[in-house]
């Protein structure tokens, strides 16, 4: 997504020649809807969630986008045999078998005050909602999502907001976001075609064998290849030859899992997580998302593996060394996309921002003088959604 939206906003600006180098044999990556059992399915969901108008007006007018806001998220918690709504809502707290335990840590609470003070998420959790709260839904998750034994080594939690709050109603509201997903039964299959129109070189199933970023130049099939700006959204540290180490990502395994039933999930549920000893995290019906009508469903099952490079650690030491990569990046090398910034929070509609934003650095800077990747950053574009 990162790479073709990049690559439309350049064709938009004009006066560029595009060449995209992708390493799959199709674009998209896992925002790429494929199919099985006659199912339409994306790795992981991919619903478009933002509050900026312009890029919900852009992806809107490419790919027609529903309405999803009905959906909710459950949280299976094994002592209590219990689903529970996430964000955490009063109504539910009330049925839970330790209520009064829960009902007295949460007046104890410092709540939006105390979390402001965390020094890791385990903290943050605990000053938020309580430690019982914290230990049902939260503990557990967390461990096995980051593949930590102790959430306290998780010491950033800026992406994790909602600890600090609890609903008054059943579910979670989308309040002032636009939470959709395309009409179209091969989802954003359409906007990859379309953002790549004006690609002059598109160059799939290739690998850059070496990166030599201080000249803007890449090595394809033996041959060295130089470029006025390059954009980047691997990591940085693939760029830079890992000079000061390698940057440590999650991956998942992927299953998918047809049953015989029409529905699965009760309705308006699209998620469900699971905050126990299972391997597994989460669970997604694709029907939720796509509205595909058959007898039978899909459900994808996610499990956290050293599997692929899809989420960045949320450690301080980690994206301060992500912080040395980026500034020693020449002028006119760009790097964006979850993995390119180093960044967990970044989704579809940040790397639409993202290349909006490079496009006007590289309008306002010119072919020949480019802003360097540290000027465009101080612009913070992830600062607009902290989730």
């Amino acid at each position: 997504m990162a790479g073709c939206a990049a690559a439309h906003q350049l064709h938009l600006l004009g006066g560029w020649e595009v060449t995209i180098v992708e390493k799959a044999p199709f674009l998209g990556a896992g925002v790429r809807t494929q199919w099985y059992g006659g199912h339409p399915y994306t790795f992981g969901p991919r619903h478009f969630l933002t509050q900026n108008e312009a890029v919900y007006q852009y992806m809107n007018d490419i790919v027609p986008l529903r309405s999803v806001a009905e959906h909710e998220f459950l949280t299976y918690v094994e002592p209590d045999n219990a689903f529970y709504h996430y964000p955490l809502n009063m109504e539910e707290i009330k049925t839970m078998p330790d209520e009064g335990q829960v009902m007295k840590e949460l007046d104890a609470c410092q709540r939006i005050e105390g979390a402001k003070n965390a020094r890791n998420l385990e903290d943050y959790w605990i000053a938020s909602i309580g430690r019982t709260l914290y230990s049902k839904v939260i503990e557990g998750y967390n461990k096995k999502m980051w593949q930590v034994e102790d959430n306290r080594e998780i010491d950033t939690f800026n992406w994790s907001p909602k600890g600090a709050t609890i609903k008054e109603g059943s579910f979670a509201c989308w309040d002032g976001v636009h939470s959709c997903y395309p009409y179209a039964p091969d989802g954003y299959n359409r906007y990859f075609d379309i953002a790549t129109q004006g690609v002059q070189h598109l160059m799939l199933n290739t690998v850059i064998e070496r990166f030599d970023i201080e000249n803007k130049a890449v090595v394809i099939d033996g041959e060295k290849r130089r470029f006025d700006v390059i954009v980047s959204t691997i990591s940085p540290d693939i760029l830079m030859d890992g000079c000061y180490g390698e940057l440590p990502f999650i991956g998942r395994d992927f299953h998918k899992l047809v049953f015989p039933v029409e529905e699965a999930f009760p309705p308006n549920v699209y998620f469900l997580y699971y905050a126990n000893d299972e391997k597994f995290t989460r669970m997604v019906e694709y029907k939720r998302f796509t509205r595909h009508k058959s007898p039978t469903t899909l459900i994808g099952l996610e499990i956290p593996s050293h599997n692929g490079k899809f989420y960045p650690l949320p450690f301080q030491s980690e994206i301060e060394r992500a912080e040395k990569y980026f500034r020693d990046m020449p002028e006119g090398v760009f790097s964006m996309g979850r993995a390119g910034t180093y960044r967990y929070a970044i989704d579809i509609d940040d790397c639409i921002e993202q290349a909006m934003e490079i496009a006007v650095v590289l309008k306002q800077g010119g072919q020949e003088h480019p802003v360097p990747v540290a000027k465009w950053r101080e612009i913070d574009v992830f600062s607009q959604k902290d989730r």
